[in-house]
This record gives C-alpha cells, structure tokens and sequence, in this order.
C-alpha cells in the first residue's frame, strides 16, 4: 500500500467528514449537525498556529484516514507538547500501516517545530488501535477525570 499523509486541503471536505463523522460515531457521537463538521473544517485550514492542524492519509486520490493535533503550552515542558486529538482509519484500509504514517506525521510535525512530547488519549475498549499505540508509544500511567456536564 502507498500511502501518502498530507496537510489536509478544501479540497477534502466531504471525504474529511465521512472519516471525520466515523469517527465521531466510533465515540458514541452520532449524528451531528452539519454545523459541527463545517465549523471543525474551517478551523483545520485557517492555518492559525494555536489552532488545529489536519492531515490526511492518501492512496490514490482517496483519503483512508485523518489526524487533528495542536501545539499547546506546558509547564513541565518550556517548549511545549504536542496534542494528537483525533486519529481515524477507514475501516477498509485497518491493519496497511495508514494510522502508523499519520502518527509518524504528527512526531514529524513535533520534531519539526522543536516539540518532541506527543501524547494521546483512546477509549479503554480500543484495543486493535492500542495494538499499534503499545507499538509507537509508551502508556501512561495517568487515569483521565471529567468534570460532569
């Protein structure tokens, strides 16, 4: 498989949010407004440094998979970390390698702007993409709370 990861363009818009909608659903948000996807969509390409940045994963002209991270300040970090939000493959291209390359992008993008600290959350009950993460990563021990809504 050849894959290619690219910053995501206008262009994608409707293949983004197929994926984009995928993954919304894979955590229990189903059904959004349109809204939300043109708003998310807009954010990844104002190109605004403290904002989101999107990349996508290609194979001949179809996306199979995308990837939203940020930068953001740390106090144990003077440099800062890096955030990777959002990571979603295609059902169809799972187990080729497409959310290996787009992490690998996102180290890349941290690596580029002198950001080596990546980190990430999944669901406990994600366990193909934990497979890969227990691969390119190392678990914190940290538990994750939420104030109620």
């Amino acid at each position: 498989m050849e894959v290619t990861v690219r910053p995501v363009t206008a262009a994608d818009k409707a293949e983004w949010q197929v994926l984009y909608d995928g993954y919304q659903r894979f955590y229990e948000r189903p059904d959004l407004p349109q809204s939300f996807f043109d708003a998310a969509f807009e954010r990844l390409l104002a190109g605004d440094p403290h904002d989101f940045h999107g990349l996508v994963a290609e194979e001949d002209g179809q996306l199979l998979g995308l990837t939203h991270y940020v930068f953001h300040p740390n106090l144990w970090r003077p440099e800062g970390v890096c955030y990777l939000q959002d990571l979603f493959t295609a059902p169809e291209a799972r187990g080729k390698g497409v959310a290996r390359a787009l992490i690998e992008a996102v180290y890349a993008a941290a690596d580029a702007k002198g950001v080596p600290a990546v980190y990430w959350l999944t669901a406990e009950n994600n366990y193909p993409g934990r497979m890969l993460y227990d691969r390119v990563a190392v678990r914190s021990p940290f538990i994750r709370y939420n104030r109620p809504l």
